[in-house]
């Protein structure tokens, strides 16, 4: 499969598929080794037809299934070295390290990925961009907020999986305590649906075919509040791109290339 098909994406784990033709990458794993395998049958493949995972940082909904592939797999985990460490305190399985170094591009299999610094509450969080066939993909989620590096990393995509996390009154007027709500709205936490707009307003060019919203928020956001919010802004300035949600619990739209 050429394309990209995001089959989870949230606060209860991410798993995105991305395939050249020629490699089949997963970018985290952050469901159970069971319902990887099982989100994998929908799109007509099995985890021994991945050539390798690509780990953005060690938060739980990210690498929760890392412990049973090391366990039943070769499979290589693409990483950086701090959180190859994280990883390896958590679990009690040597995983199949390849680490790579953040800011520096390198390539898998036919993937040029080049792993940049995003602004969230682990060791050395990452975001990618993805180039192979003349095609760019970005994918960044889990940041508090979009820096100048991230934008410039992010220009000239044909297609972004672009976090949308939450609705700035929905957190406010939501019952979690007060550090929960400090921690999603600073600048290591999460990107707002506002913050998602303006940053696609940032970098898009008339290349840009399709954005998901991803990482939305189950008790502060919705997917009809996230892409009317995104929508609206992208529209007032003159970008009709097509926008689709990244579900948490379903597959998402499939794009073939």
């Amino acid at each position: 499969m050429k394309g990209i098909c995001p089959l989870s994406s949230g606060s209860g784990g991410n798993l995105i598929f991305v395939g050249s033709g020629k490699t089949k990458l997963l970018f985290d794993v952050g469901l159970s080794f069971k319902k990887i395998n099982e989100k994998l049958a929908e799109i007509n493949l099995e985890i021994e037809d991945i050539d390798g995972i690509v780990i953005s940082h060690e938060h739980s909904d990210h690498i929760k299934g890392i412990e049973q592939i090391a366990k039943h797999t070769a499979i290589p985990i693409l990483c950086n070295g701090d959180t190859a460490k994280a990883i390896c305190e958590s679990i009690d399985t040597r995983p199949n390290f390849k680490i790579f170094s953040t800011g520096e591009a390198f390539t898998f299999g036919d993937i040029k990925i080049h792993p940049f610094s995003i602004q969230h509450d682990t060791l050395d969080p990452v975001a990618f961009s993805l180039e192979f066939d003349g095609i760019k993909v970005g994918i960044c989620t889990d940041l508090g907020f979009a820096s100048n590096l991230v934008a410039h990393h992010l220009q000239d995509c044909d297609y972004l999986y672009i976090e949308a996390n939450h609705e700035e009154a929905m957190v406010h007027a939501c019952a979690r305590p007060l550090i929960y709500k400090k921690r999603v709205l600073g600048r290591q936490g999460h990107l707002s649906n506002k913050a998602c707009a303006e940053l696609i307003t940032k970098v898009h060019t008339k290349k840009l075919k399709h954005i998901y919203l991803a990482h939305l928020s189950s008790e502060c956001n919705d997917p009809e509040v996230a892409l009317k919010t995104v929508g609206d802004h992208l529209l007032k300035n003159a970008i009709e791109t097509p926008l689709s949600i990244a579900a948490q619990h379903e597959i998402s739209k499939k794009i073939l290339f």
